[in-house]
């Protein structure tokens, strides 16, 4: 399972953090969410589709196969 968070898209609503801790996180000067865990345990799933569905950016997705963790940024 690997998620990918686009920043750049992100509006610091903290949807992604109460319905995810632990694997996302939020900046404190701004607000913006990070990504604390690109490659989370695939029992985290609904959480992150959650996290996903909520967000009002768009700036969230979750891929649930299985492959090499993502650096943080969306694929091109």
């Amino acid at each position: 399972m690997n998620v990918y968070l686009d920043q750049d898209k992100c509006v610091a609503s903290g949807q992604c953090v109460l319905a995810a801790p632990g694997i996302f996180d939020q900046r404190e000067e701004d607000g913006i969410a990070v990504l604390l865990d690109p490659a989370p345990p695939a029992g985290r799933a609904r959480d992150l589709h959650d996290a996903e569905d909520l967000c009002p950016a768009l700036a969230i997705r979750v891929d649930d196969a299985q492959g090499t963790p993502a650096t943080g940024d969306r694929p091109a």
